[in-house]
Parts: C-alpha cells; sequence; structure tokens
C-alpha cells in the first residue's frame, strides 16, 4: 500500500491558537505510523520559531510551514500556495469556527480553504470540533439581543454549509453528527472520537495529600471563567478548614486579553492562588498529577473538551457544569463528574466539597474517568484518519466529483 503525504492545517505550540494542543498530539501520534511518509504542518505565522520535531517511525518526516496568521484577509490562497508546493496527498483541517480570526469576514473566508483544496483536486478532510447549533450565543457571550442571535444562527448555517463541501467532516460527538445530518441533509460526515493525548500508567489513587489543590486549565475569559471556582473554594476552606490550594493554568482567549490580569487583581486577597500564565505541553502532565480535582468553570460548551480527556488520563475526578445535554455527551464518552448548575455559585461550592471530603466518591470518579480515557487512546484515534485518507485516495470518488456548488 502506497505510503501518503499528510498536511495538517492547524494551530501548532509554541503558537496559542486554539486546537495547538489537539494538533501537538495529533501529530506525535501520526507520525509513528508506518503507513504515512511525510506530515507537513501549515500552521499560524508567530513571533518566535517553531522547534523542530523528531522524526517518526519509518523516518516519517516533519515539516512545519507558517504560512497563514490569524485574522488576516489572504488566508485561503496561502494555504492554497503552501498546499501546492507541499503536495500533499490529503489535508486534514484541525478547525472550529474561529481558528482563522474572531473577525467575521476573515473567520468566513479562511473556512473557504476545505472546498477550495478539494476543487484543486487535494481529498480534504475537516475535523470540526464545535458545531454551531450546540452555542448558547448568550451564555456563551457572545449576545443576548434576540436580533443578533438571530444574526449569528444564520452564520453559522451558512458557514456550516461552506464546511460541509469538503469531502468528508469529522465530529467527535455522536450527537453532533445526528443534528449536522438532520439539519443539512449531509452524507459526508464521519465520527472519530477526540481521544485520549496521553495514557500513562494507572495513578495510586489512594495517595494522600496534605494540601489539596483545585486546578482548572484553559484559554479563559469568553464561556470559561474563573471566578467562581475561586469562590467556591473560598467557601469550601471555610466550610471545611482544609487546605486547599487553587490552581489556574494557562491563559487568557485571544478574544478577551488582559481578563486573567483583572481576575488577578480581583481577588488578590485570596491566599494560596497560583496563575501559572501559557503552560508548556511537558509540564502539563506536572500539573494534572499535581491535582485533586478538575473544575470546569464554563458557562456554556462549544464541543468535547480536551481538557476532560485530559483529567480523565491522569485519573482525576472533575467539577463539570449542567449545560444543555453536556452531562449526557460526557457520560455517553464513559466519563463521570461531580456536577453543578453553571453559574450557581452555592451548587459549585457543593460539588466541590463533596469531592475533597469524600474520598471514596472522589477515588470512583477518577477511575471511571481514566478507564474511560484508556478506552479510546488518539494513537488509536490516527488509525481511524488513516481509514478515512485512504478510503478517499483509493476510491478516486473525489476527482469524479463535479466542482461544488454552493446551495442555501
Amino acid at each position: 500500500m502506497k505510503k501518503i503525504k499528510v498536511a495538517i492545517v492547524s494551530p501548532y505550540p509554541p503558537s496559542m491558537g486554539t486546537l495547538n494542543e489537539y494538533a501537538f498530539h495529533m501529530v506525535k501520534q501520526m507520525k509513528t505510523k508506518s503507513d504515512i511518509s511525510e506530515i507537513m504542518l501549515l500552521t499560524d505565522e508567530i513571533d518566535e520559531e517553531y522547534p523542530a520535531i523528531p522524526h517518526g517511525t519509518d523516518d516519517c518526516k516533519v515539516t512545519i510551514k507558517p504560512c497563514w496568521k490569524f485574522n488576516q484577509f489572504g488566508t485561503t490562497f496561502r494555504l492554497l500556495k503552501a498546499l501546492k508546493e507541499c503536495q500533499a496527498d490529503v489535508v486534514l483541517y484541525n478547525i472550529q469556527f474561529l481558528s482563522f480570526g474572531d473577525k467575521k469576514l476573515q473567520a468566513a473566508l479562511g473556512l473557504m480553504a476545505p472546498l477550495v483544496s478539494r476543487v484543486m483536486g487535494i481529498p480534504s478532510i475537516v475535523l470540526l470540533h464545535n458545531i454551531t447549533e450546540a452555542v448558547d450565543y448568550e451564555s456563551a457571550g457572545f449576545t443576548k439581543n434576540p436580533i443578533l442571535k438571530a444574526i449569528y444562527s444564520l452564520s453559522g448555517t451558512i458557514l456550516t454549509k461552506i464546511i460541509l463541501l469538503a469531502n468528508l467532516v469529522c465530529l467527535t460527538i455522536p450527537k453532533y453528527v445526528e443534528t449536522i445530518e438532520k439539519k443539512y441533509g449531509a452524507k459526508n460526515i464521519a465520527l472519530v472520537p477526540h481521544g485520549s493525548f496521553e495514557l500513562p500508567p494507572m495513578p495510586d489513587f489512594n495517595k494522600k495529600q496534605d494540601v489539596k489543590t483545585v486546578m482548572t486549565f484553559g484559554k479563559f475569559g469568553t464561556y470559561k471563567k474563573v471566578e467562581t471556582m475561586i469562590e467556591a473554594v473560598e467557601k469550601v476552606r471555610q466550610r471545611t478548614g482544609e487546605q486547599i490550594k487553587i490552581v489556574i493554568a494557562g491563559s487568557d482567549n485571544p478574544n478577551v486579553k488582559g481578563y486573567l490580569n483583572d481576575v488577578r487583581d480581583k481577588y488578590a486577597h485570596v491566599p494560596n492562588i497560583r496563575f501559572t500564565g501559557y503552560v508548556k505541553e511537558e509540564d502539563v502532565p506536572g500539573l494534572f498529577i499535581d491535582s485533586t480535582l478538575v473544575v470546569f468553570d464554563y458557562t456554556s460548551t462549544t464541543g468535547s473538551s480536551g481538557v476532560l480527556h485530559q483529567a480523565g488520563s491522569y485519573g482525576k475526578a472533575v467539577v463539570i457544569p449542567q449545560i444543555g445535554d453536556l452531562k449526557e455527551l460526557i457520560e455517553e464518552e464513559g466519563y463521570l463528574g461531580s456536577y453543578y448548575e453553571a453559574g450557581n455559585l452555592d451548587q459549585m461550592t457543593d460539588a466541590i466539597e463533596r469531592l475533597i471530603v469524600d474520598e471514596e466518591f472522589r477515588i470512583e470518579v477518577a477511575k471511571k474517568n481514566y478507564m474511560a480515557s484508556a478506552s479510546i487512546p488518539m494513537q488509536d484515534i490516527m488509525d481511524w484518519y488513516l481509514i478515512h485518507f485512504y478510503h478517499l485516495l483509493e476510491s478516486k470518488s473525489y476527482r469524479k466529483q463535479s466542482e461544488p456548488v454552493l446551495q442555501f
């Protein structure tokens, strides 16, 4: 079977663009596959240099080519120029709706790239991490105005139709597949689970901690917040007398610069709280290993959570908001949490306190999350993508398709 050259379009560390960590682990596992001869990362331009990536099995060559910028016009043309130069057999877009910009026109034009690369004759697969149909625009911080909500919804529908003109669109959650197939009549949808980044050895669930650590991880300021978590931990400290350390790991969402600095100033009086700033990939394991539990202080959700899968990998109990059908979605994947109503300080306090004081329950949740994580490692997920790559290439159906036509 012919080895293939794969291009991946995505932010990549040390870029701080969304989904950069997912791309890191995707490449890490994909380069071990002997069916792949070369991986070309078509990533965003940043001020610093990208580090060299070690080769994988059978000396799979990995090349990083910064060729586009967030929020700039011309992203699609620059990507297509890079694709033509690298002569990839297939291109995988690791994206969400704001991957190429948070300004509407720039973001929309960037999302045209999968369609145009397909028209060029390059099989194009989109890994779409969120769908607009699952976004609550008010709780996610976009708008409360009903007219603007309708405009955002219409824009999301149009952009989804454009993305669906790629050869294949992969979604990580079964309900998302059902939603897109039903609403758009799409036939080119595939379910490919998120997968777990790492699978460390099973942790010692009975290990004692003199000081318990409550950690949250992500890019904060939009639908991911930290204020309720800080106040909830303060209340748990008062109720239980426990020594609890708070760790806020990560940085501002690019759309809300300065958010964490404002939080730091607001809660300067709170003791034993640490803001890590941007976390390098090599420092991520230590953060999770040292944590007692991981809190998701979300007001909305936009897709499967990479942080949840990481928490599971390291055998951690989690505190999860009940937003829409999020509880059902994560339990469908085999995970478990201590639940609260989003934005409800008293309920979050109770959820954290239960995991702090009830060791038996905390261990039960941690073990279940570890087993859920172990069930679908990222290495296996890359095999799923290989199957789709070869199916498109061998069927040659993409060459026979007429040029896609937008129908709204």
